[in-house]
């Protein structure tokens, strides 16, 4: 495990704080008594089996869910500012045949402007410095529904980066990628995390990617069953009892 950009030493002013959370939905208990602590600077991935409630606890701390439960945030020297979350869905889809271009769509988010009056210079420098963030300039005029899955997180990614986050949320950014391409995703998150000093929480079916990048991972299954480094959480009896793999590679 890689030190984290604090060194992990947050004390009690951790970036991210979920208490005894629980989510219950129609009649089933989605989640129950889920804690877990992001310190700044960390890269946490949650992982579990489908219907496990990653999504739901996602959308709990973005407070788009009901819950029970302490969900609280924090930073050292934040001296009252507020929290900046930034939230990349998961796999959305556009229409190939729209013609909404990536400028389109960031002015779409960031104007009040509507983008059918054009885009002014001010404006599109103001893309291109976003679409920097992500090493994404030649993106910019190219329509949303061709890009391909790695161009795509790209640009979601750099919405989800303005203005810069304290925490960035990522809801299976590696679904739809190629494997050359989840490398060059987890690269530049890697460097986004700490040319920013954010924290950075994803969920993840991708298990080959866990020991290199990742300072901790959340075994969840409608609870926190284990919360470890990646080797030793990838080798663990729990690991190994959900998904019937060891190091994450089946057995």
């Amino acid at each position: 495990m890689r030190p984290t950009v604090h060194g992990g030493k947050c004390g009690d002013s951790c970036c991210l704080r979920v208490q005894d959370l629980s989510v219950k939905i129609g009649g089933s208990q989605i989640l129950h008594d889920v804690n877990m602590h992001v310190h700044c600077g960390q890269l946490i991935a949650l992982i579990g089996p489908n219907g496990a409630g990653k999504s739901t606890f996602l959308k709990a701390i973005l407070g788009q869910q009901e819950y029970d439960g302490v969900i609280a945030f924090s930073m050292p020297g934040s001296r009252g500012r507020s929290m900046k979350i930034g939230y990349v869905p998961q796999s959305p889809t556009f229409d190939p045949s729209d013609p909404v271009s990536v400028a389109d769509l960031f002015v779409c988010c960031m104007s009040r402007k509507p983008a059918f009056l054009g885009i002014g210079k001010s404006m599109r420098q103001r893309i291109l410095d976003c679409l920097d963030r992500v090493h994404g300039c030649d993106l910019i005029d190219k329509r949303v529904g061709t890009l391909s899955g790695g161009e795509l997180q790209r640009v979601l990614l750099a919405l989800a980066l303005e203005p810069i986050p304290n925490i960035l949320i990522l809801d299976e950014p590696l679904s739809g990628v190629d494997v050359e391409g989840q490398t060059e995703l987890m690269d530049m998150l890697d460097e986004i995390r700490k040319t920013y000093d954010l924290s950075i929480l994803m969920t993840t079916h991708d298990f080959a990617t866990l020991p290199r990048y990742a300072d901790q991972v959340a075994l969840i299954n409608h609870r926190i069953v284990r919360m470890d480094a990646p080797t030793e959480l990838l080798n663990s009896p729990e690991f190994k009892e959900i998904f019937h793999m060891t190091g994450g590679v089946r057995s």
